[in-house]
């Protein structure tokens, strides 16, 4: 059996926790650290609390010399943390966005490259049966597509505070919206070529706009949005809308009532667990007949057994050790992480600059 896999995680806070405990569990590795500046002050979960700590990520990178790093902190430190690491000879996991800016995004990529490093970013989506299976139906409905995607969420308690800090870093249409865009380019495999955006400022404790929405056009007709807010003041009406438009019909990924226990919050917009939950996928048929009544009914498929967000981390770390084990080519979802960026990154700047923005 291959010895496992040493590994550094740093940043313990929502996501950090929950890839610490898949690499807890897992057989393929062994956390030889924890690391983040406050880990001394954080309610860490009970299996992780005998590992070694650290505050100096640098210092724990020298000291402990890993075999891989996960890098699960704020994304201003994402660039910096990720090629310190593939410098000293380390496979990288990393939480999106890739980096705050394209030259950052290019930076990481390129020393992946360079160093023969592996490179698997969060892109939890691309482990996700349901949304794998909603974009295989999205590319059956035609071309030009119509796709609307949505995540809003309404900061209360842990989440006020996450999503306030999250903001030091970047607006909620470039955190989040690298996984929505990154979808519709699977969807439609065609060049995005021009992006738009709208952008609002409701939350004076945040540093940046805290409500974005961005539009992008493709070179084969294609057009998607995708629609963000984090804040108190949040609407959680219509909050996960998650729909795609094509000649021949279209597919929705929609919450199943009868799939959800009693005690379940379907309302809760800030609940990690119910950002990629589905339940069901309504594919609509678009054909009709002689008297214009549709030929086939809808099918409703339920999803009520899809994996909650602790087992999607557990598959992307299984990813991430296949990677390693297997010496995986990451060129398509490395590219791919580059991309999404550059689209929110250019929403962004239509925002700023109030023009849209022409993509080479």
């Amino acid at each position: 059996m291959a010895d496992p896999v040493r590994i550094l995680v740093v940043g313990v806070g929502n996501m950090g926790a929950s890839h610490a405990s898949a690499y807890h569990r897992m057989d393929g590795f062994e956390i030889v650290g924890l690391c983040a500046r406050s880990i001394k002050d954080k309610a860490l979960p009970e299996a992780l609390q005998g590992y070694p700590q650290f505050t100096d990520y640098k210092a724990a990178l020298a000291e402990l010399k890993p075999d891989a790093v996960s890098i699960n902190t704020y994304p201003n430190t994402h660039a910096e943390f990720a090629i310190a690491a593939m410098e000293a000879g380390c496979h990288v996991f990393m939480e999106k966005p890739i980096g705050t800016t394209n030259e950052e995004a290019r930076a990481v990529v390129d020393k992946a490259k360079e160093t023969g490093r592996k490179l698997v970013l969060g892109y939890i989506l691309r482990v996700h049966p349901s949304w794998i299976k909603f974009i295989e139906l999205g590319q059956t409905l035609g071309k030009p597509l119509v796709m609307r995607l949505n995540l809003n969420q309404q900061s209360s308690g842990d989440a006020w505070f996450w999503h306030k800090n999250l903001m030091d870093s970047l607006t909620p249409i470039v955190d989040c919206g690298v996984h929505y865009v990154d979808v519709m380019c699977q969807l439609t495999g065609a060049k995005p070529v021009r992006v738009h955006g709208i952008g609002a400022g409701l939350w004076a404790e945040a540093a940046k706009q805290n409500y974005g929405h961005l539009h992008v056009t493709f070179d084969d007709g294609s057009v998607g949005w995708y629609e963000a807010g984090w804040g108190p003041m949040m609407s959680e009406t219509a909050f996960f809308v998650k729909d795609i438009v094509g000649p021949k019909g279209s597919v929705s990924l929609v919450p199943n009532e009868e799939a959800r226990g009693e005690s379940e919050d379907l309302s809760d917009s800030a609940d990690i667990d119910k950002h990629t939950k589905t339940d069901a996928i309504r594919l609509h048929h678009a054909e009709v007949g002689p008297d214009k009544h549709f030929v086939k009914p809808d099918d409703l498929m339920s999803m009520e057994d899809e994996p909650g967000h602790q087992e999607l981390c557990d598959r992307e770390q299984e990813l991430f050790l296949r990677a390693i084990r297997e010496n995986l080519d990451l060129t398509e979802s490395m590219e791919a992480a580059v991309d999404s960026l550059r689209i929110v990154l250019a929403a962004d700047q239509s925002i700023r600059e109030e023009r849209a923005i022409t993509l080479d």
